[in-house]
C-alpha cells in the first residue's frame, strides 16, 4: 500500500529533519521524488532566463528562480524559473500557487526532459498554470505549452510569454552560447 502525502505532511516532514539539508527534493503528486542534479549548463540557462526575465518585467512581476510553489494539495514543486504575480510581501505568508499567483514555470532539462514533459508539465497545466515552458539542452529546443497544446520551437525561432507578448525572446539566447 502506498501512501500519498499531501503538503502539510511534506512541510511536517522538513520540520522533523526527515530530509538532509543537501537534499534535493520535490513533492510530485504525493510523492517525495529526488531531483536531478543540476549540471553547468543547466545552472547556466537558469542564471540567463533569471537575468532576462528579472529586466524584462521589474515592477510588473516577481522572478522566483528554484523556489518552492504550491500545485494543490499534493504537489510542492521547485521550477527552474517560477514568473508570478507582482506582490509588494513576496510572498511572505504563503509560496506561490497556480491559478491566481503563477504566470509561467521554466524547467531546463538537460538529464529530465522526459520527466520534465510527461509528469511535471501536465500537473502544472492541471493544475492551473497557464503556460509551461521546458528548455531541452540536449536537442537545443524549446518546448512551449499553453491553451491545451504544445509547440517546440529552436534557434531562429522566438517566443513571448503570454502574459507579456510585450516580451519577445530569441530561443538562442535563451539557449545561449555553445562552449
Amino acid at each position: 500500500m502506498r501512501y500519498r502525502f499531501t503538503v502539510k505532511d511534506y512541510h511536517r516532514m522538513a520540520e522533523a529533519d526527515i530530509f538532509d539539508p543537501d537534499d534535493r527534493v520535490e513533492l510530485i503528486d504525493g510523492e517525495v521524488v529526488e531531483m536531478s542534479p543540476m549540471g553547468t549548463p543547466h545552472g547556466a540557462v537558469v542564471a540567463r532566463l533569471t537575468e532576462l526575465f528579472v529586466l524584462a518585467v521589474h515592477g510588473r512581476a516577481i522572478v522566483r528562480p528554484q523556489l518552492p510553489m504550491q500545485v494543490g494539495d499534493f504537489s510542492e514543486l521547485e521550477p527552474d524559473i517560477a514568473v508570478i504575480h507582482y506582490r509588494a510581501n513576496y510572498y511572505s505568508d504563503h509560496h506561490p500557487m497556480p491559478p491566481d499567483d503563477v504566470l509561467l514555470v521554466i524547467e531546463v532539462a538537460e538529464s529530465s526532459l522526459r520527466y520534465d514533459l510527461d509528469r511535471k508539465t501536465p500537473l502544472y497545466i492541471a493544475g492551473g498554470v497557464p503556460e509551461v515552458w521546458v528548455v531541452d539542452l540536449v536537442t537545443d529546443t524549446l518546448h512551449v505549452a499553453r491553451g491545451g497544446k504544445t509547440v517546440q520551437l529552436r534557434p531562429g525561432d522566438s517566443v513571448a510569454p503570454a502574459a507579456f507578448p510585450d516580451l519577445v525572446l530569441e530561443v538562442a539566447d535563451i539557449l545561449g552560447p555553445v562552449g
